[in-house]
């Protein structure tokens, strides 16, 4: 990493019209290093890598970008055309939207090919599977022809990595690589970017909200607040001694301990829900006739008491969600099994029989943008339950029971009229939470509540639902990949592989002695990923 640098950013600042996102950011990256931007959402760190290939739309730009000796910023289109994907390559957050549906793989990266190095269609195509091969892709031939929604989000990730390395650029951007992604694809996805680093000799700028796992990665880490670059120095110093308050309040915003450890343990012995040798199974069409079964989720046996929280871990496909869904009987999935909530057999009830229950028994998703209604006001989006489930309540008092709803979220009522896209993450999923608790749900089904959200904002909405359960009573099923989450939240854990429970207990229990290879699995790859869930964690006071 001698001699000039290979990116030089001197006093770069970047609007909008008249809003300044960011302003007299510098930094450089030698050949061969690895640079980390981090911070929270809206700290600029996004739009300041995408200003390097110019790709912020309607942007003004300040300052200079020198890449190689030549200012980015005053080169025309066409030649920045020609500096995109082949010197400079970026590995965007969520592949599938960055992902082209309507064409394969192959097809997407051999395109790459053609259009950066002259390629004919043959060579494009081994160079394609050879590409793929190196990102570890199994059966790569095979998966070359495949589109993206035929690929795991592991896969699909290391796709858009072999498509970012098809013209061996000099440096990579890595926006959020690995956001989304379950701990053990985490760890899986970071050592691919390392090895490939190394035999390249490539810079690297990843891009990431979690000081903690770039800890792992980077040599040198610049943290990023309103817009300004406020600290950078070696990964080591800065872990060891930042200079930063923000910096500390990053490096301090990892879950903590905060359940009431009494809950459950009330002197009615009645589970709340209880569930008993449940299946779930899909007919999955292979070709026009013939039919196989998949089985989601085997045999499993669930107890949820009073007031309490039981934590579901597991990596994508273990069938953590499927589980959460069947026991509340919103799974398109055949289930079998019996399922008890509050005294009701809901296994053998109609689905008209359970909507009358279905007050108590309330879900907030993974990604509120997504579960609210682009169309609809946060008054009408937290209301709908009301209006479905109480229609004896007139309009004031509906507005009234909204507003308390929201204010128990810690939002005010001004919002009412606002849309969902008026927000930010953390506010949205405020709102979700809002819509579940306006109708005093005896159960809670949260699923991956946190996954999309700063660290930060994280804690924030973890002490929100803390605090939410000590105060009403409720019972969590907290579903996760993040065993730091379930560590500060739940009571009991279970964790799930192929669709079976292959570990239960108490969270201390399984988290600081796990007995099952897979479990000790996920517990060294959320240790790795830098996810802190060592038996360190302070208990909230």
């Amino acid at each position: 990493m001698s001699g000039p640098n290979l990116l030089d950013v001197r006093n770069l600042s970047i609007a909008f019209g008249a809003a300044k996102v960011a302003q007299d950011v510098s930094f450089t990256i030698a050949p061969g290093e690895k640079l980390a931007l981090v911070g929270e959402s809206g700290s600029g760190k996004t739009v300041t890598a995408l200003s390097l290939l110019q790709l912020n739309h309607d942007a003004v730009y300040g300052g200079e970008i020198r890449f190689d000796g030549k200012n980015l910023l005053s080169l025309s289109e066409r030649a920045m055309r020609g500096v995109r994907g082949n010197d400079i390559a970026m590995i965007f957050q969520e592949p599938m939207t960055a992902l082209n549906p309507l064409f394969s793989i192959g097809n997407q990266i051999a395109e790459v090919l053609r259009l950066h190095q002259g390629l004919s269609n043959r060579a494009a195509a081994l160079r394609t599977v050879e590409l793929l091969a190196q990102t570890g892709i199994d059966e790569p031939a095979r998966r070359a022809a495949a589109f993206p929604h035929q690929l795991s989000g592991g896969q699909r990730q290391r796709a858009m990595i072999a498509m970012a390395l098809a013209c061996r650029p000099k440096l990579l951007i890595a926006d959020e690589p690995t956001t989304a992604l379950d701990v053990t694809i985490q760890v899986q996805i970071l050592e691919l970017l390392n090895r490939l680093q190394r035999e390249e000799n490539m810079a690297v700028l990843i891009i990431s909200h979690d000081l903690n796992l770039v800890r792992h990665f980077a040599d040198r880490v610049g943290v990023m607040a309103n817009g300004r670059l406020i600290e950078t120095a070696p990964s080591a110093a800065l872990f060891a001694n930042p200079r930063e308050e923000y910096t500390r309040k990053l490096l301090a915003s990892r879950p903590r301990r905060m359940v009431d450890e009494a809950a459950g343990k009330a002197a009615d012995p009645t589970p709340l829900l209880n569930a008993q040798a449940l299946r779930c199974t899909f007919a999955i069409r292979r070709g026009w006739l013939r039919k196989q079964t998949f089985v989601a989720v085997d045999a499993a046996d669930v107890t949820l008491p009073r007031g309490a929280t039981l934590g579901i871990v597991g990596e994508s496909g273990s069938g953590k969600s499927t589980l959460g869904m069947a026991l509340l009987r919103l799974s398109p999935a055949t289930v079998q099994g019996r399922i008890s909530f509050d005294g009701h057999r809901l296994d053998s009830m109609s689905s008209a029989a359970i909507r009358p229950l279905r007050i108590g028994m309330q879900v907030v998703f993974q990604d509120p943008f997504a579960s609210l209604s682009p169309r609809r006001t946060v008054e009408q989006i937290v209301g709908e339950g009301l209006a479905l489930h109480q229609p004896q309540l007139n309009l004031a008092e509906r507005r009234a029971a909204i507003v308390e709803a929201l204010r128990e979220v810690g939002l005010e009522a001004d919002i009412l009229v606002r849309y969902p896209h008026a927000f930010s993450g953390g506010q949205r999923q405020r709102i979700a939470i809002a819509r579940a608790l306006a109708l005093k749900p005896a159960l809670l089904l949260l699923d991956e509540p946190t996954s999309s959200l700063d660290v930060s904002v994280q804690q924030q909405v973890l002490n929100l639902l803390a605090q939410l359960q000590r105060k009403h009573g409720m019972s969590y099923l907290f579903i996760s990949h993040d065993l730091a989450v379930i560590r500060a939240m739940a009571h009991q854990v279970l964790v799930m592989k192929d669709g079976k429970v292959v570990e239960r207990g108490a969270v201390e229990t399984v988290l600081d002695r796990p007995q099952h290879p897979y479990t000790q699995r996920l517990l060294a790859a959320s240790m790795y990923a830098g996810n802190g869930i060592g038996k360190d964690l302070p208990t909230d006071s």
